[in-house]
């Protein structure tokens, strides 16, 4: 099969022929129909955060079930699903309490003295987040494998491994936004953008969408939000303080991952209000939050995934965008072929886009 393979920070990526081995008694293989390009892949690809090489990046996949392990139950051949990465092991104290998310059994990986899931013929490949979706296949643990409706598009389903949602899922879930409240969305890429979606799905009374680039603020009102903030026209907390009638937001929702806007998401928060990170910051950045802002018991919270579900909340987004209530079709700024990848990654880096994603035609 083909793939694009990360050996060196200073190549790129680069397409290579692979072996890929059979499934063993929990594992299914999958022929990819799509994968989305993420900023987390972004962060390894450009060295911020450190990854053991030779690996194959992508973790955003959807396809179809070619072969499954003989102990495999939850899928079948033929099945569409949505790869996550959220495998888990069905019994610790997170799984059983809804929180399988979090869950990171090492038993879900091979172990050193087992044959490699991937090969170039001489040694084995990483697979990031245990998928590396940019590949023709891949073959991963059954706990990931999300079966979904037929009729869902592969192409769109995709974006619901991880991007729609951690973003659907910070607003509706993490952040628990109630009917009425007033919500801001930092950063209205593949991220933000089903935040708004999600917050507005939650009956917020007001989104207030923030980015830099009046394409994706004009995108934002398509999803859901009712006021713009231009970050680059002036200061982000004084634009949102005279919407909010010096108020403040109930949520602010910070889906860049930058110190610099998760300190804006604290800053403009009304009284008890919180803030909700979903963007992934490097390791060694720290953010710095004035003491005293606690004592108006606001709050600062993370968000894995958008603390979803998968098995439950996937299925549950497939039916909604099929419904017409989530939409999927404008998040799409561009289809690209496997060899097109290293331009779908230059075009991530210049913050235009606000989902690119790998179509593979088999």
């Amino acid at each position: 099969m083909k793939a694009a393979v990360l050996r060196d920070f200073s190549r790129g990526l680069e397409i290579e022929n692979l072996s890929v081995d059979k499934p063993k008694a929990h594992e299914v293989l999958v022929r990819v129909a799509a994968s989305g390009l993420c900023h987390s892949d972004l962060h390894i690809l450009g060295g911020d955060i450190p990854f053991p090489l030779p690996t194959i990046l992508g973790h955003e996949v959807s396809g179809i079930v070619e072969q499954v392990g003989t102990e495999v139950r939850t899928v079948k051949p033929g099945d569409h699903v949505v790869v996550s990465f959220t495998f888990h092991c069905g019994h610790c104290a997170e799984c059983h309490t809804g929180h399988a998310y979090r869950c990171a059994p090492p038993e879900q990986l091979r172990g050193a003295q087992e044959p490699p899931r991937l090969s170039d013929g001489a040694a084995g490949l990483g697979q990031f987040c245990s998928i590396g979706g940019f590949a023709e296949q891949v073959l991963v643990h059954e706990s990931g494998c999300i079966p979904i409706n037929r009729d869902m598009p592969l192409d769109r389903a995709c974006l619901l491994a991880c991007g729609v949602s951690t973003g659907f899922g910070a607003a509706a879930n993490t952040a628990g936004v109630r009917p009425g409240e007033t919500v801001a969305v930092i950063g209205c890429g593949g991220v933000g953008l089903p935040a708004i979606s999600g917050a507005f799905s939650c009956g917020a009374g007001r989104v207030i969408a923030v980015d830099r680039i009046a394409g994706k603020l004009d995108l934002a009102r398509r999803f859901g939000a009712t006021d713009t903030v231009d970050a680059s026209s002036g200061d982000v907390i004084e634009q949102v303080m005279a919407l909010t009638g010096g108020r403040g937001v109930d949520h602010a929702i910070e889906c860049i991952g930058r110190p610099s806007t998760m300190e804006q998401a604290f800053a403009m928060l009304a009284r008890g209000g919180t803030a909700t990170i979903c963007g992934a910051g490097s390791p060694g950045e720290h953010i710095s939050i004035p003491s005293l802002s606690f004592i108006r018991e606001k709050k600062i919270q993370g968000s894995l995934l958008g603390s979803i579900r998968p098995s439950v909340d996937i299925p549950s987004f497939v039916e909604l965008y099929l419904q017409g209530r989530l939409p999927l079709d404008e998040l799409i700024s561009q289809r690209l072929s496997l060899a097109e990848i290293n331009k779908g990654f230059d075009d991530l880096r210049s913050g235009e886009v606000a989902r690119s994603i790998i179509v593979f035609d088999h």
